[in-house]
């Protein structure tokens, strides 16, 4: 016969219950590196720079979310990536990688190009070769400036056309070509300053962009956080409106039903208010003469329950007294 469970020992029944409790959270603080839930396959690639990819980027194929970066190292005289795919996906043996712009703000992704037949053997290093590294759009605008700064747009149009004027007896594709590239120069070359300023501009304002990525990026998750709040308060400012509402509505039922008794206390008052504004000269000159008055009258009565005066030649002297 079994023993009932409130007479067995509590002791081994606790200890196997703070050892499943341990067990779980073991599991649930390593659940990305169990093999059935979160492992993934293991790759490395090597780039020539990380071009500002960092740990926990997303890795991409044709701009699908399959995985994400593990670390990012120097190794030698190159970066290695490791990363990790997570989702059931196929890529050749052939396949290559590049780091692309994810934001305008400069975060970056690892995207994997498949090329090839078979699948990329788990652990396997894409090599340089088949790496392309991501070019700053900082220094893209950078090197912009500087190459149109440098350019001789009065000679690239003289050259143009001279190029044009030999070729007008090409066919009328090609002579339509050159002249659209003649006149595409002599517009470059009559806005050369315009060009150099607003590519001047640019490069200001991605190098601000630049320093303010940090301020930009918090601003952009404050508003998401603005966002998530009010939407979690959503039925609280629906209820606000409503109540508002409703409010005014009683409000403006209330001076509907009181108009015939408010209008005549408001015309008394308007009269009252008129005689104000008539006498108002009349009234300052009164308030003025009493102001002595005023004065006195709480030196007398303002120390307390009694008043303090002073009446002159009440009493005789008594130097008087004692002269008679």
């Amino acid at each position: 016969m079994s023993t009932p469970f409130r007479e067995r020992n509590p002791v081994p029944i606790g200890a196997a219950g703070l050892l499943l409790i341990a067990l779980v959270l073991v599991l649930a603080f390593n659940v990305s590196s169990l093999a059935l839930i979160g492992g993934g396959d293991q790759y490395q690639a090597a780039f020539s720079e990380a071009g500002g990819l960092l740990k926990g980027d997303d890795v991409r194929i044709a701009g699908v979310k399959v995985g994400k970066v593990e670390s990012v190292e120097l190794a030698g005289s190159h970066v290695e990536v490791d990363f990790k795919v997570t989702e059931p996906v196929r890529f050749g043996r052939e396949t290559g990688a590049s780091v692309r712009m994810k934001t305008l703000l400069g975060q970056k992704y690892l995207a994997l190009e498949p090329a090839g037949s078979g699948q990329l053997k788990q652990g396997t290093e894409i090599p340089l070769d088949r790496t392309v590294s991501s070019y700053d759009i900082v220094n893209a605008f950078s090197d912009l400036a500087s190459t149109a700064e440098s350019i001789d747009t009065d000679q690239l149009a003289k050259s143009l056309t001279t190029l044009a004027t030999e070729f007008r007896d090409s066919p009328p594709q090609v002579k339509g070509a050159l002249s659209g590239l003649t006149r595409l120069s002599n517009t470059v070359a009559s806005r050369d300053d315009e060009l150099k300023r607003l590519l001047a501009s640019a490069n200001s304002v991605s190098g601000t962009i630049a320093q303010r990525n940090k301020a930009v990026e918090s601003i952009l998750k404050d508003a998401d956080l603005l966002m998530v709040e009010l939407n979690a308060r959503r039925d609280a400012i629906h209820t606000l409106f409503t109540n508002t509402s409703a409010m005014a509505q009683q409000i403006t039922g209330l001076v509907r039903d009181n108009r015939a008794d408010l209008k005549p206390a408001l015309d008394q008052l308007t009269q009252v208010l008129a005689v104000l504004q008539k006498h108002e000269r009349d009234l300052g000159d009164t308030i003025a003469a009493m102001a002595p008055f005023t004065r006195l009258f709480a030196n007398v009565l303002g120390n307390g329950r009694w008043f303090d005066t002073y009446i002159e030649n009440l009493t005789t002297p008594a130097e008087l007294r004692g002269g008679k």
